[in-house]
């Protein structure tokens, strides 16, 4: 006979692999890894209780998937969207403004690539936790109707067939296939072209970043827009500005580093949503390097298209880096 035990241990053997991936579900779904990390629990909680009544007549992948979806379309009717400054307003041109923040808004916050952990060892599931995580696919998704957002990550990221999706949502696959058209129409209209656009190869992305990291470390404003696209942008969430074009990405720039001097901020390189992204650290009146912000760099062809800074040392801790450096 099976013991309660016996259970518990083949429900965590069954289950535990989709961890991650679901993390990266909920975090597409939501725009925030710690929303997603209550839903996973959720998750995890709700198969638990119902595990002895499962039947097998779906997979325990299918099966988890269908809990975290109703789990987030649940939690989006109980939330704002996560946004970024972008979608707010027009860009500004007055530096003089760069400070002014919206605590009350729900941003739009990165996902540190660590948190993915170990990929599991399916082909499948490696793609399920990795594909479709850019910023700018993740803030245009913000702007979809939850169950829009849902078919689109669930047929267009993760490549599920629109019958399993269908049987997910309570749909027709007719219903699925429309809903899909509907939803790629606005994010044709919402998702940066950049975002489509294949990064440098090797060594030419990793020249880009060094160079990056060289001009704003010594407060090289010239050197450092000369590395931007002519139409670049710039976003500093929770700061409602932001700013668009290397003429005014540069006097941003100016207005926020040259104070600061060589020496009095420093760049440690992590990985946010599958892109390069850096640790900024400022120096204060302490002497020591304090954190600042989470730095997530697109990259084009030609340079850098667009840096989301975001300003929050809490992330921090999320990308496990010390909040202070000596």
């Amino acid at each position: 006979m099976r013991t309660d035990s016996d259970q518990a241990a083949e429900f965590a053997r069954l289950t535990d692999p989709f961890r991650r991936e679901l993390l990266s579900y909920g975090y597409r779904m939501l725009g925030s890894v710690h929303d997603a990390e209550d839903v996973v629990q959720e998750v995890y909680l709700r198969a638990w209780r119902s595990y002895d009544r499962f039947e097998g007549r779906a997979s325990i992948r299918t099966w988890l998937y269908r809990i975290a979806t109703n789990a987030c379309l649940n939690a989006l009717e109980h939330s704002s969207r996560r946004v970024m400054p972008s979608g707010l307003a027009p860009p500004s041109d007055d530096p003089g403004r760069s400070g002014v923040r919206a605590p009350e808004v729900t941003w739009l916050r990165p996902l540190a690539d660590r948190l993915l952990g170990v990929a599991p060892d399916d082909p499948a599931s490696v793609v399920a936790a990795r594909a479709g995580l850019r910023l700018a696919l993740i803030a245009a998704l913000q702007y979809l109707p939850g169950r829009q957002r849902a078919v689109v990550i669930l047929r267009d990221v993760l490549a599920w067939p629109a019958a399993d999706v269908a049987g997910m949502l309570g749909m027709t696959a007719t219903g699925v296939n429309s809903t899909l058209l509907r939803a790629r129409a606005r994010l044709s209209r919402l998702v940066p072209a950049d975002d489509e656009i294949t990064e440098p190869a090797e060594p030419a992305r990793r020249a880009l970043l060094d160079r990056y990291v060289r001009a704003f470390e010594s407060v090289d404003v010239p050197a450092l827009t000369r590395l931007l696209t002519e139409d670049a942008s710039w976003e500093m969430p929770p700061v409602v500005s932001w700013f668009s074009g290397r003429a005014s990405i540069g006097r941003l720039l100016h207005s926020r580093l040259s104070s600061a001097g060589p020496g009095g901020n420093r760049l440690v390189p992590v990985t946010a949503n599958n892109q390069p992204a850096f640790a900024m650290y400022l120096r204060n009146a302490d002497g020591l390097l304090h954190a600042h912000s989470i730095q997530v760099l697109t990259l084009g062809p030609s340079g850098i298209t667009h840096v989301s800074s975001f300003i929050d040392e809490a992330l921090f801790d999320d990308f496990a880096v010390p909040r202070v450096l000596t």
